[in-house]
């Protein structure tokens, strides 16, 4: 008998993960086609960008990057096939974990780069940001707290809310320790996204923005930003004073971009790429290399495509019948969309310099997988809605 039931459960187990009924026929195959290109056009980037490091080993970069991409797929595919309602017992052992993860960058354990204390060292020549792996932990545990309305109402518990203000403000407060300014934003906009579509009272919505006005004038006021924080918002406002200091990045983006005008130089053929004019270009500034190389169709199609993203995450979010999953999509879009907006926008010079990546095609570890992971949460919402 023995060998007939353990037939019988590798047949259920198999028809889980690939039969008629399982989650993977369920997914977003428009949201799924969006990040598959993006991921195709990250990795042409990343090896225009990274080719000229060395002639040792020149795809050194590329290799790790799709090592990552193959690790964040999987990632992906495992979470999207979880029930996302049961995403909400994992919720506070995920932001657990995140917040033991950001306290331990602040010891020894952590390293710095590029100013910024943000980075635990895993050898092999790959490192991991635990302040990626925060956003959404964070989405899921606010998600969680908020979804469940007081007795007789549609509006979270005023507890829950002041939970959810505590959780984010530990989160936000570790890394700001770092200091990682552009993170804490995007954890703001994490927080204000949950709280909005939770359906708080107006009273409450206003109350944290005077106190989140408050905390930033204190922070600017106080001088609690490092002086190359407060160096890019002045190179900001004015990049020709400082062309060769704190200007010279958003200079640099500017002519590489324009450089590509409408059709691009072709892919390697970018001179500011080539040449490494643009510092970080691979990472915060890999929008340059979209611009250069394939002008401004090429550009124009890539943030069409996180376009895409955001609209199947909208679609997503609008279609979910419950109030976690609709609160966790809703996030998620807002994440994107702010991050999104920031790095297109520092390289064409409509915003200061922060030091976030674009989502899907910046390289890097740490972000790309969280990205991912997101991915696999808006597709097992997807999959597991009741029709």
């Amino acid at each position: 008998m023995s060998a007939p039931i353990t037939r019988i459960r590798k047949r259920s187990l198999a028809s889980r993960a690939i039969g008629t009924d399982a989650a993977v026929w369920r997914m977003d195959g428009v949201l799924f086609v969006a990040v598959a290109a993006l991921s195709t056009i990250s990795t042409l980037l990343v090896w225009s960008s990274t080719r000229t490091w060395t002639a040792v080993e020149p795809t050194g970069m590329l290799k790790k990057h799709l090592l990552i991409l193959c690790v964040g797929a999987v990632l992906c595919g495992l979470v999207s096939m979880v029930d996302h309602r049961r995403l909400r017992a994992y919720a506070p052992v995920a932001y657990a974990a995140g917040l033991a993860l950001l306290a331990l960058v602040i010891t020894p354990v952590g390293s710095t780069v590029n100013g910024s204390h943000s980075w635990i060292m895993l050898g092999g020549g790959f490192a991991m940001q635990p302040s990626e792996l925060a956003k959404p932990a964070l989405i899921l545990l606010l998600a969680m707290l908020l979804s469940e309305p007081a007795e007789g109402t549609d509006r979270p518990r005023p507890l829950d809310v002041g939970l959810s203000l505590l959780a984010a403000a530990l989160t936000m407060g570790l890394v700001m320790l770092q200091p990682d300014l552009g993170t804490t934003m995007v954890l703001t906009v994490i927080t204000g996204s949950v709280l909005v579509f939770s359906g708080i009272r107006k009273r409450w919505i206003a109350l944290v923005l005077v106190v989140a006005v408050v905390a930033a004038g204190l922070v600017w006021f106080m001088g609690l930003l490092q002086p190359y924080q407060v160096a890019r918002f002045t190179a900001f406002m004015n990049p020709a004073s400082d062309p060769r200091g704190f200007g010279y990045n958003a200079t640099q983006a500017l002519i590489a971009i324009g450089s590509g005008e409408i059709y691009g130089k072709g892919l390697f053929e970018g001179g500011q790429t080539t040449g490494r004019f643009v510092p970080e270009q691979h990472t915060d500034f890999i929008f340059t290399v979209a611009g250069e190389e394939f002008g401004f169709l090429g550009a124009i199609t890539v943030v069409a495509l996180l376009g895409v993203v955001l609209v199947r995450g909208i679609t997503i979010a609008r279609q979910c019948d419950d109030r976690f999953g609709a609160l966790v999509a809703a996030a998620i879009v807002c994440w994107f969309a702010f991050q999104t907006f920031i790095n297109v926008g520092m390289t064409i010079g409509i915003m200061p310099i922060t030091g976030l990546p674009l989502p899907f095609v910046s390289y890097g570890g740490t972000a790309t997988l969280a990205n991912m992971i997101s991915v696999g949460m808006l597709q097992a919402i997807h999959s597991g809605r009741r029709t």
